[in-house]
Protein backbone atom coordinates (compact mmCIF):
# COMPACT_ATOMS: atom_id res chain seq x y z
CA UNK A 1 0.00 0.00 0.00
CA UNK A 2 1.41 2.77 -0.64
CA UNK A 3 2.10 6.36 1.22
CA UNK A 4 3.29 10.02 1.62
CA UNK A 5 6.10 11.03 3.32
CA UNK A 6 6.42 14.96 3.20
CA UNK A 7 8.71 16.98 4.67
CA UNK A 8 7.51 20.73 5.81
CA UNK A 9 8.80 24.00 5.83
CA UNK A 10 8.95 24.73 2.06
CA UNK A 11 6.51 27.74 0.53
CA UNK A 12 4.79 26.37 -2.35
CA UNK A 13 5.63 28.48 -5.44
CA UNK A 14 5.11 28.39 -8.96
CA UNK A 15 1.57 27.26 -11.30
CA UNK A 16 -0.48 24.66 -11.05
CA UNK A 17 -2.95 22.71 -13.86
CA UNK A 18 -6.00 22.15 -12.38
CA UNK A 19 -7.60 18.48 -14.12
CA UNK A 20 -10.82 18.39 -15.26
CA UNK A 21 -13.57 17.76 -11.78
CA UNK A 22 -13.71 14.40 -10.83
CA UNK A 23 -17.38 14.80 -9.68
CA UNK A 24 -18.56 16.34 -13.11
CA UNK A 25 -16.77 13.45 -15.14
CA UNK A 26 -18.03 10.13 -13.37
CA UNK A 27 -21.89 11.30 -14.36
CA UNK A 28 -20.81 12.49 -17.42
CA UNK A 29 -19.05 8.83 -17.95
CA UNK A 30 -21.77 7.20 -16.55
CA UNK A 31 -24.66 9.09 -18.87
CA UNK A 32 -23.03 8.02 -21.79
CA UNK A 33 -25.06 4.84 -21.28
CA UNK A 34 -27.93 6.86 -22.58
CA UNK A 35 -26.73 7.58 -25.87
CA UNK A 36 -26.79 4.91 -29.07
CA UNK A 37 -24.04 6.52 -30.40
CA UNK A 38 -19.88 6.88 -29.67
CA UNK A 39 -19.08 10.03 -27.52
CA UNK A 40 -15.98 11.18 -26.84
CA UNK A 41 -15.18 13.05 -23.60
CA UNK A 42 -12.12 15.03 -22.80
CA UNK A 43 -10.14 16.83 -20.17
CA UNK A 44 -10.99 13.35 -17.96
CA UNK A 45 -8.78 13.37 -14.83
CA UNK A 46 -6.40 10.11 -14.21
CA UNK A 47 -8.48 9.19 -11.14
CA UNK A 48 -8.91 5.59 -9.76
CA UNK A 49 -12.52 6.35 -9.65
CA UNK A 50 -11.97 6.59 -13.39
CA UNK A 51 -10.72 3.72 -13.83
CA UNK A 52 -13.13 2.23 -11.53
CA UNK A 53 -16.20 3.83 -13.69
CA UNK A 54 -14.58 2.79 -16.93
CA UNK A 55 -14.36 -0.79 -15.70
CA UNK A 56 -17.86 -0.76 -14.84
CA UNK A 57 -19.02 0.45 -18.20
CA UNK A 58 -16.79 -2.24 -19.63
CA UNK A 59 -18.59 -4.44 -17.24
CA UNK A 60 -21.94 -3.75 -19.14
CA UNK A 61 -20.52 -4.35 -22.45
CA UNK A 62 -19.70 -0.90 -23.59
CA UNK A 63 -16.73 -0.24 -25.34
CA UNK A 64 -14.42 2.29 -23.82
CA UNK A 65 -11.03 3.68 -24.97
CA UNK A 66 -8.87 5.45 -21.75
CA UNK A 67 -5.99 7.05 -22.09
CA UNK A 68 -3.15 9.48 -20.37
CA UNK A 69 -4.16 12.36 -22.30
CA UNK A 70 -7.27 12.63 -20.56
CA UNK A 71 -9.87 11.70 -23.61
CA UNK A 72 -12.01 8.72 -22.96
CA UNK A 73 -14.26 7.36 -26.04
CA UNK A 74 -17.47 5.51 -25.33
CA UNK A 75 -19.68 3.50 -27.38
CA UNK A 76 -22.57 2.40 -25.76
CA UNK A 77 -24.66 1.33 -28.64
CA UNK A 78 -24.04 -2.69 -27.47
CA UNK A 79 -24.99 -2.94 -23.83
CA UNK A 80 -24.92 -6.75 -22.48
CA UNK A 81 -25.85 -6.89 -18.91
CA UNK A 82 -27.70 -4.70 -16.73
CA UNK A 83 -26.17 -5.67 -13.44
CA UNK A 84 -23.55 -3.75 -11.88
CA UNK A 85 -21.38 -5.72 -9.48
CA UNK A 86 -20.15 -5.89 -6.41
CA UNK A 87 -16.78 -5.80 -6.60
CA UNK A 88 -16.84 -2.74 -8.63
CA UNK A 89 -19.69 -1.23 -6.71
CA UNK A 90 -18.78 -1.60 -3.30
CA UNK A 91 -15.24 1.05 -3.78
CA UNK A 92 -17.34 4.24 -5.19
CA UNK A 93 -20.60 5.19 -3.91
CA UNK A 94 -20.99 7.22 -7.80
CA UNK A 95 -21.83 3.92 -9.34
CA UNK A 96 -25.45 3.97 -7.86
CA UNK A 97 -25.59 6.60 -10.90
CA UNK A 98 -26.10 3.43 -13.58
CA UNK A 99 -29.50 3.03 -12.15
CA UNK A 100 -30.81 6.10 -14.02
CA UNK A 101 -29.48 5.55 -17.61
CA UNK A 102 -30.36 1.92 -17.32
CA UNK A 103 -33.30 1.58 -16.31
CA UNK A 104 -34.35 4.65 -18.65
CA UNK A 105 -32.63 2.77 -22.08
CA UNK A 106 -33.45 -0.85 -20.92
CA UNK A 107 -36.41 -1.11 -18.76
CA UNK A 108 -34.04 -2.69 -16.07
CA UNK A 109 -31.16 -2.16 -13.54
CA UNK A 110 -29.79 -4.10 -11.33
CA UNK A 111 -26.98 -2.53 -8.64
CA UNK A 112 -25.41 -3.62 -5.59
CA UNK A 113 -25.93 -1.57 -2.88
CA UNK A 114 -23.12 1.30 -3.14
CA UNK A 115 -19.61 1.66 -1.31
CA UNK A 116 -17.03 5.09 -1.43
CA UNK A 117 -15.85 6.85 1.39
CA UNK A 118 -16.83 6.35 5.12
CA UNK A 119 -18.25 9.73 6.21
CA UNK A 120 -21.45 9.47 6.81
CA UNK A 121 -25.15 8.17 5.62
CA UNK A 122 -25.70 9.07 2.04
CA UNK A 123 -28.85 7.09 1.46
CA UNK A 124 -30.70 6.16 -1.94
CA UNK A 125 -34.13 6.83 -1.25
CA UNK A 126 -34.17 9.75 -2.81
CA UNK A 127 -32.83 8.18 -5.96
CA UNK A 128 -35.35 5.60 -5.83
CA UNK A 129 -38.55 7.15 -4.84
CA UNK A 130 -38.02 9.47 -7.67
CA UNK A 131 -38.06 6.45 -9.78
CA UNK A 132 -40.74 5.40 -8.62
CA UNK A 133 -42.86 8.62 -9.34
CA UNK A 134 -42.10 8.10 -12.55
CA UNK A 135 -43.33 4.42 -12.91
CA UNK A 136 -40.49 2.12 -11.51
CA UNK A 137 -40.88 -1.01 -9.75
CA UNK A 138 -38.15 -0.77 -7.16
CA UNK A 139 -37.33 -3.52 -5.11
CA UNK A 140 -33.62 -4.36 -2.59
CA UNK A 141 -32.78 -8.00 -3.45
CA UNK A 142 -29.39 -9.92 -1.64
CA UNK A 143 -27.81 -6.86 -1.43
CA UNK A 144 -29.03 -5.44 -5.07
CA UNK A 145 -31.07 -2.43 -5.79
CA UNK A 146 -33.85 -3.52 -8.68
CA UNK A 147 -35.79 -1.31 -10.75
CA UNK A 148 -38.12 -2.41 -13.89
CA UNK A 149 -40.30 -0.40 -15.92
CA UNK A 150 -42.16 -0.39 -18.76
CA UNK A 151 -41.93 2.49 -20.09
CA UNK A 152 -40.76 5.63 -17.80
CA UNK A 153 -43.68 8.69 -17.49
CA UNK A 154 -42.58 12.22 -16.64
CA UNK A 155 -43.48 13.29 -13.21
CA UNK A 156 -42.82 16.34 -10.85
CA UNK A 157 -40.29 14.93 -8.26
CA UNK A 158 -39.84 16.96 -4.85
CA UNK A 159 -35.97 16.21 -3.61
CA UNK A 160 -36.92 16.41 0.47
CA UNK A 161 -33.22 17.11 0.27
CA UNK A 162 -30.42 18.40 -1.65
CA UNK A 163 -28.76 15.73 -3.00
CA UNK A 164 -26.36 16.00 -5.90
CA UNK A 165 -26.34 12.21 -6.89
CA UNK A 166 -29.83 11.81 -6.67
CA UNK A 167 -31.00 14.91 -8.82
CA UNK A 168 -28.42 13.46 -11.55
CA UNK A 169 -30.05 10.05 -11.44
CA UNK A 170 -33.48 11.47 -11.93
CA UNK A 171 -31.73 13.86 -14.87
CA UNK A 172 -30.73 10.91 -16.67
CA UNK A 173 -33.79 8.61 -16.02
CA UNK A 174 -35.76 11.47 -17.17
CA UNK A 175 -33.59 11.98 -20.38
CA UNK A 176 -35.30 9.21 -22.37
CA UNK A 177 -38.86 9.38 -19.98
CA UNK A 178 -42.14 10.04 -21.69
CA UNK A 179 -43.33 13.58 -21.27
CA UNK A 180 -41.94 16.36 -18.76
CA UNK A 181 -40.32 15.88 -15.74
CA UNK A 182 -39.82 18.78 -13.07
CA UNK A 183 -37.24 17.90 -9.94
CA UNK A 184 -38.11 21.00 -7.03
CA UNK A 185 -35.50 21.48 -4.98
CA UNK A 186 -32.35 20.26 -7.47
CA UNK A 187 -29.22 20.44 -6.83
CA UNK A 188 -27.40 23.18 -7.97
CA UNK A 189 -24.05 22.20 -8.49
CA UNK A 190 -21.58 22.96 -11.30
CA UNK A 191 -21.41 19.46 -11.96
CA UNK A 192 -25.34 18.83 -12.42
CA UNK A 193 -25.39 21.67 -15.08
CA UNK A 194 -21.99 20.22 -16.77
CA UNK A 195 -23.95 16.75 -16.88
CA UNK A 196 -26.87 18.46 -18.55
CA UNK A 197 -24.88 20.13 -20.84
CA UNK A 198 -23.65 16.62 -22.07
CA UNK A 199 -26.76 15.22 -22.12
CA UNK A 200 -28.18 18.33 -24.26
CA UNK A 201 -25.39 17.56 -26.64
CA UNK A 202 -26.24 14.05 -26.86
CA UNK A 203 -29.88 15.60 -28.07
CA UNK A 204 -31.34 16.04 -24.68
CA UNK A 205 -34.22 18.30 -23.36
CA UNK A 206 -33.07 20.19 -20.19
CA UNK A 207 -33.38 23.12 -19.00
CA UNK A 208 -32.98 25.12 -15.58
CA UNK A 209 -29.61 23.27 -14.59
CA UNK A 210 -28.29 25.77 -11.94
CA UNK A 211 -31.38 25.87 -10.44
CA UNK A 212 -33.83 24.67 -7.38
CA UNK A 213 -36.43 23.45 -10.70
CA UNK A 214 -34.89 21.10 -13.71
CA UNK A 215 -36.94 20.73 -16.06
CA UNK A 216 -36.47 17.13 -18.58
CA UNK A 217 -38.45 16.80 -21.65
CA UNK A 218 -37.66 13.16 -22.48
CA UNK A 219 -36.94 12.31 -25.57
CA UNK A 220 -36.98 9.30 -27.90
CA UNK A 221 -33.39 8.28 -28.03
CA UNK A 222 -29.88 10.08 -27.59
CA UNK A 223 -26.76 10.14 -30.23
CA UNK A 224 -23.56 10.80 -29.89
CA UNK A 225 -21.57 14.33 -29.64
CA UNK A 226 -18.03 15.24 -27.61
CA UNK A 227 -17.67 17.38 -24.77
CA UNK A 228 -15.04 18.90 -22.39
CA UNK A 229 -15.22 17.99 -18.47
CA UNK A 230 -15.09 21.19 -16.33
CA UNK A 231 -12.12 22.30 -14.18
CA UNK A 232 -12.00 20.49 -10.47
CA UNK A 233 -12.81 23.83 -8.49
CA UNK A 234 -12.42 21.30 -4.96
CA UNK A 235 -8.94 20.59 -6.60
CA UNK A 236 -8.26 23.98 -6.75
CA UNK A 237 -9.34 24.97 -3.50
CA UNK A 238 -6.96 22.28 -2.29
CA UNK A 239 -4.10 24.11 -3.87
CA UNK A 240 -5.20 27.35 -3.03
CA UNK A 241 -5.26 26.42 0.73
CA UNK A 242 -1.84 24.53 0.30
CA UNK A 243 -0.69 28.26 -0.97
CA UNK A 244 -2.31 30.40 1.74
CA UNK A 245 -0.86 27.75 4.76
CA UNK A 246 2.96 27.41 3.13
CA UNK A 247 2.91 31.38 2.76
CA UNK A 248 4.13 30.68 -0.93
CA UNK A 249 2.85 32.16 -4.10
CA UNK A 250 1.14 29.78 -6.67
CA UNK A 251 -1.09 30.52 -9.36
CA UNK A 252 -4.26 27.87 -10.26
CA UNK A 253 -4.25 27.47 -14.14
CA UNK A 254 -7.30 26.04 -16.32
CA UNK A 255 -9.94 26.10 -13.97
CA UNK A 256 -13.63 28.35 -12.85
CA UNK A 257 -13.14 31.42 -10.50
CA UNK A 258 -16.82 31.57 -10.70
CA UNK A 259 -17.29 28.26 -9.14
CA UNK A 260 -15.43 29.22 -5.98
CA UNK A 261 -17.15 32.56 -4.69
CA UNK A 262 -18.03 30.53 -1.08
CA UNK A 263 -14.46 29.76 -1.15
CA UNK A 264 -12.89 32.74 -2.31
CA UNK A 265 -14.70 34.76 0.14
CA UNK A 266 -13.32 32.59 3.25
CA UNK A 267 -9.91 32.87 1.82
CA UNK A 268 -10.37 36.73 1.82
CA UNK A 269 -11.50 36.70 5.28
CA UNK A 270 -8.40 35.43 6.27
CA UNK A 271 -6.33 37.60 5.07
CA UNK A 272 -5.27 35.60 2.48
CA UNK A 273 -4.01 37.75 -1.07
CA UNK A 274 -6.24 36.84 -4.07
CA UNK A 275 -6.28 37.37 -7.99
CA UNK A 276 -8.52 36.27 -10.24
CA UNK A 277 -8.47 36.27 -13.98
CA UNK A 278 -10.75 34.04 -16.08
CA UNK A 279 -9.34 30.65 -15.72
CA UNK A 280 -6.73 31.32 -13.17
CA UNK A 281 -6.59 31.94 -9.72
CA UNK A 282 -3.28 33.34 -7.71
CA UNK A 283 -2.88 33.52 -4.04
CA UNK A 284 -0.21 35.00 -2.03
CA UNK A 285 0.84 33.74 1.25
CA UNK A 286 2.85 37.04 2.37
CA UNK A 287 4.68 34.95 4.20
CA UNK A 288 2.32 35.28 7.32
CA UNK A 289 -0.10 33.25 8.79
CA UNK A 290 -3.80 33.47 7.36
CA UNK A 291 -6.32 34.55 9.85
CA UNK A 292 -9.08 32.01 11.54
CA UNK A 293 -12.39 31.71 9.70
CA UNK A 294 -15.60 30.36 10.76
CA UNK A 295 -16.90 27.92 8.21
CA UNK A 296 -20.07 26.03 7.31
CA UNK A 297 -20.70 23.59 5.00
CA UNK A 298 -24.43 23.80 2.81
CA UNK A 299 -25.14 22.70 -0.65
CA UNK A 300 -24.32 25.11 -3.38
CA UNK A 301 -23.62 28.32 -3.93
CA UNK A 302 -22.74 27.94 -0.33
CA UNK A 303 -19.73 26.65 0.83
CA UNK A 304 -18.78 23.02 0.08
CA UNK A 305 -18.48 20.28 2.50
CA UNK A 306 -15.22 19.03 -0.07
CA UNK A 307 -13.42 22.07 1.42
CA UNK A 308 -13.80 21.31 4.81
CA UNK A 309 -11.28 19.53 6.00
CA UNK A 310 -8.69 21.83 4.30
CA UNK A 311 -10.42 25.06 5.64
CA UNK A 312 -10.03 23.12 9.35
CA UNK A 313 -6.32 22.51 8.56
CA UNK A 314 -5.96 26.19 7.67
CA UNK A 315 -7.47 26.92 10.86
CA UNK A 316 -4.77 24.48 12.81
CA UNK A 317 -1.93 27.47 12.05
CA UNK A 318 -4.04 30.21 11.82
CA UNK A 319 -4.13 33.71 14.01
CA UNK A 320 -6.98 33.43 16.52
CA UNK A 321 -10.24 30.82 16.74
CA UNK A 322 -12.59 29.42 14.20
CA UNK A 323 -15.56 27.20 14.07
CA UNK A 324 -16.02 24.83 11.64
CA UNK A 325 -19.02 23.50 11.10
CA UNK A 326 -20.92 20.26 9.21
CA UNK A 327 -24.10 19.95 8.01
CA UNK A 328 -23.65 17.58 4.91
CA UNK A 329 -22.32 14.30 6.25
CA UNK A 330 -22.42 13.23 10.16
CA UNK A 331 -19.15 11.53 9.90
CA UNK A 332 -16.91 13.94 8.22
CA UNK A 333 -14.18 15.19 11.28
CA UNK A 334 -12.55 12.11 11.35
CA UNK A 335 -9.56 13.86 10.45
CA UNK A 336 -9.36 15.71 13.15
CA UNK A 337 -7.91 13.12 15.46
CA UNK A 338 -4.69 12.73 13.19
CA UNK A 339 -4.13 16.40 13.28
CA UNK A 340 -4.45 16.69 16.86
CA UNK A 341 -1.22 14.10 16.78
CA UNK A 342 0.26 16.55 14.82
CA UNK A 343 -0.48 19.64 17.69
CA UNK A 344 -3.61 20.75 16.50
CA UNK A 345 -5.86 22.34 18.88
CA UNK A 346 -9.30 21.44 18.11
CA UNK A 347 -12.21 20.43 20.04
CA UNK A 348 -15.32 19.02 18.64
CA UNK A 349 -18.87 19.48 19.86
CA UNK A 350 -20.98 17.58 17.95
CA UNK A 351 -21.11 18.90 14.46
CA UNK A 352 -18.76 21.71 15.11
CA UNK A 353 -14.97 21.64 15.20
CA UNK A 354 -13.71 24.26 17.19
CA UNK A 355 -10.22 25.34 16.33
CA UNK A 356 -7.72 27.36 17.92
CA UNK A 357 -4.29 28.27 15.95
CA UNK A 358 -0.74 26.89 17.00
CA UNK A 359 2.45 28.37 15.67
CA UNK A 360 3.44 25.55 14.27
CA UNK A 361 2.38 21.58 13.90
CA UNK A 362 4.76 18.52 14.27
CA UNK A 363 5.56 15.36 11.78
CA UNK A 364 3.82 12.30 12.42
CA UNK A 365 2.88 8.97 11.29
CA UNK A 366 -0.92 9.87 9.85
CA UNK A 367 -3.64 7.75 8.28
CA UNK A 368 -6.15 9.10 5.91
CA UNK A 369 -9.64 7.92 6.32
CA UNK A 370 -11.04 9.73 3.35
CA UNK A 371 -10.75 11.44 -0.04
CA UNK A 372 -10.57 15.22 1.36
CA UNK A 373 -9.13 13.81 4.90
CA UNK A 374 -6.21 13.11 2.59
CA UNK A 375 -5.52 16.65 1.16
CA UNK A 376 -6.03 17.82 4.37
CA UNK A 377 -3.32 15.98 5.86
CA UNK A 378 -1.34 16.52 3.15
CA UNK A 379 -1.30 20.65 3.63
CA UNK A 380 -0.93 19.76 7.07
CA UNK A 381 2.53 17.79 5.98
CA UNK A 382 3.59 20.83 3.75
CA UNK A 383 3.91 23.12 7.11
CA UNK A 384 4.58 20.60 9.80
CA UNK A 385 7.86 20.66 11.02
CA UNK A 386 9.73 17.13 10.18
CA UNK A 387 8.49 14.55 7.97
CA UNK A 388 4.94 13.33 8.35
CA UNK A 389 4.28 9.60 6.45
CA UNK A 390 0.71 9.45 5.48
CA UNK A 391 -0.87 5.80 5.14
CA UNK A 392 -3.71 4.78 3.00
CA UNK A 393 -3.25 7.22 0.30
CA UNK A 394 -5.16 5.50 -1.93
CA UNK A 395 -7.82 7.26 -1.13
CA UNK A 396 -6.26 10.44 -2.59
CA UNK A 397 -6.02 8.65 -5.77
CA UNK A 398 -9.29 8.28 -5.68
CA UNK A 399 -9.95 12.48 -6.34
CA UNK A 400 -6.47 14.18 -7.16
CA UNK A 401 -4.88 13.43 -10.33
CA UNK A 402 -0.83 12.95 -9.92
CA UNK A 403 -1.19 15.07 -6.19
CA UNK A 404 2.50 14.61 -5.26
CA UNK A 405 3.69 15.69 -8.67
CA UNK A 406 1.81 18.58 -8.63
CA UNK A 407 3.08 19.82 -5.27
CA UNK A 408 6.75 18.81 -6.26
CA UNK A 409 6.20 21.27 -9.03
CA UNK A 410 5.96 23.55 -6.79
CA UNK A 411 8.52 23.19 -4.25
CA UNK A 412 7.16 20.30 -1.80
CA UNK A 413 9.21 18.01 -0.63
CA UNK A 414 6.74 15.18 -0.76
CA UNK A 415 7.52 11.28 -1.82
CA UNK A 416 5.81 8.71 -2.90
CA UNK A 417 6.92 5.20 -1.60
CA UNK A 418 5.40 1.54 -1.80
CA UNK A 419 4.79 -0.50 1.24
CA UNK A 420 7.52 -2.73 0.32
CA UNK A 421 10.01 0.21 -0.10
CA UNK A 422 8.84 2.09 3.13
CA UNK A 423 9.45 -1.82 4.85
CA UNK A 424 13.03 -1.21 3.71
CA UNK A 425 13.95 2.18 4.28
CA UNK A 426 12.43 1.26 8.36
CA UNK A 427 14.39 -2.04 8.53
CA UNK A 428 17.16 -0.47 10.32
CA UNK A 429 20.35 -1.62 12.41
CA UNK A 430 20.97 -0.61 15.64
CA UNK A 431 23.59 1.71 14.37
CA UNK A 432 21.41 3.15 11.84
CA UNK A 433 19.69 6.75 11.80
CA UNK A 434 15.92 6.41 11.87
CA UNK A 435 16.12 9.80 9.62
CA UNK A 436 14.09 8.52 6.44
CA UNK A 437 15.49 11.07 3.40
CA UNK A 438 13.18 12.82 1.43
CA UNK A 439 14.60 14.62 -1.95
CA UNK A 440 13.66 17.82 -2.56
Amino acid sequence: MDKLIIKGGFPLSGDVQISGAKNAALPVLISSLLAEEPVRITNVPYLNDIKTTVALLAQLGVEIELDNSQVVNVDASVVNTVCAPYELVKTMRASVLVLGPLLSRFGRAEVSMPGGCAIGSRPVNLHLKGFEAMGARVSVENGYIVAECDHLKGARIFMDQVSVTGTENIMMAAALAEGVTIIENAAREPEVVDLACFINTMGGNISGAGTSEIRIEGVNKLGGGEHRIIPDRIETGTYLIAAAVTGGDVCTRNTSPGMLDAVLEKLKEADVEIEVGIDWIRVRGKGKRPRAVNVRTDPYPAFPTDMQAQFLMMNCIAQGTGLVTETIFENRFMHVHELQRMGASIKLEGHTAIVTGVNKLFAAPVMATDLRASACLAIAGLVAEGETLIDRIYHIDRGYDRIEEKLAQLGASIKRVSGQEYKKMTDLTPYQSPHIAVSN
